[in-house]
């Protein structure tokens, strides 16, 4: 398959998507190599490559959402497999396929965010310093950007370049923002309270597509549901206080510093976002802006009618995103 014949087919996939699903993607996935190493405080990270036969000179290393699973993403690495990159995508610790470090695995938790940013240097170290690729990009979405962006700030030359989908520089929380900063604090000061679902979260459950918030593409969603339904074990329900906090104060460090990040970035906004704060992201590419006119980046794209799941959307607006990022990365 040409890369102008895949092009094509990210405009009409859904009209086909169960003999995509079950035919080519299906054997794609199956080739996979599935790989593992310890991380931070002896937590099992596992992650998934995608790597030619004959030696590849470029790369995507791809970074999941808070939630989510590299099982999730064979769609994305299919497409970017087929355009000539090999492919590695991490599961975050407790999330996914690796570890979880609390007794309720559903609980979407960590100790300190930089834990997850040292679980990427290991990978980094493991699969990417040593095949010496004459390019290397990344791709992330939400708190997967998050993560990307903490490790671009210790590491400005290991990506050429880095597409940031519907970033977690703030999440759009169901309250003031300064009261969300208060009850975190309060749960922060008593252990019995600190490492429970925030408040109006809890245990995962399947919510049917016409009240979903993530993507408006029914045949992604629903694909989506049935890995979790076939899997339990992949299952995440809410985060919890403590992980609150912390992606607080990475939202707001990423900003700070943004003009500190020297890889080249693309930011991809979804105007019906309804997860992440989409004020957080123009905040974070204004400053970055004000703080680097020596460069000239894309920076925001804003995918107009896209819900928060860009990279899962419906054709029309995930070959849009895609479209970009790709262009980007061909121009670093």
């Amino acid at each position: 398959m040409t890369p102008e014949i895949l092009k094509e087919s990210w405009l009409n996939r859904e009209m086909q998507f169960s003999a995509f699903a079950n035919g080519p993607l299906l054997d794609f996935w199956q080739a996979r190599e599935e790989c593992e190493f310890i991380g931070v405080d002896n937590v099992l990270i596992r992650y998934v490559r995608f790597c030619a036969t004959v030696k590849n000179d470029r790369a995507v290393v791809i970074f999941p959402g808070r939630s989510e699973s590299y099982v999730k993403y064979s769609e994305v690495a299919f497409d970017f497999y087929h355009l000539g990159y090999d492919i590695f995508i991490i599961d975050h610790r407790g999330q996914g396929r690796s570890s979880r470090m609390l007794a309720d695995p559903q609980k979407g938790h960590v100790e300190k965010f930089d834990d997850y940013i040292d679980d990427v240097e290991i990978l980094i170290e493991r699969e990417i310093l040593p095949r010496h690729y004459s390019h290397c990009y990344a791709l992330a979405h939400s708190m997967g950007a998050a993560i990307l962006g903490g490790f671009l700030l210790r590491h400005g030359q290991v990506f050429d370049a880095a597409a940031l989908c519907a970033p977690m520089f703030g999440i759009n929380f169901p309250m003031p923002r300064w009261l969300a900063t208060f009850l975190v604090n309060r749960a922060e000061k008593r252990p019995d309270m600190r490492n429970h679902y925030a408040v109006l979260t809890g245990k995962w459950r399947p919510l049917p597509y016409l009240i979903n918030l993530l993507t408006h593409s029914y045949e992604r969603y629903s694909r989506y549901l049935h890995y979790y339904a076939d899997n339990p074990k992949l299952r995440i329900g809410g985060p919890t206080y403590h992980w609150m906090r912390e992606s607080i104060w990475i939202g707001d460090m990423l900003i700070e510093k943004a003009g500190e990040i020297e890889t080249p970035l693309m930011v991809l906004e979804a105007s019906e976002d309804k997860v992440i704060n989409n004020q957080k992201i123009r905040a974070f590419c204004e400053l970055r802006r004000r703080e680097r006119t020596f460069i000239e980046e894309p920076l925001l794209l804003i995918i107009q009618g896209a819900h928060h799941e860009i990279l899962f959307e419906k054709d029309k607006l995930r070959s849009q995103a895609l479209n970009a990022i790709c262009d980007f990365f061909d121009q670093n």
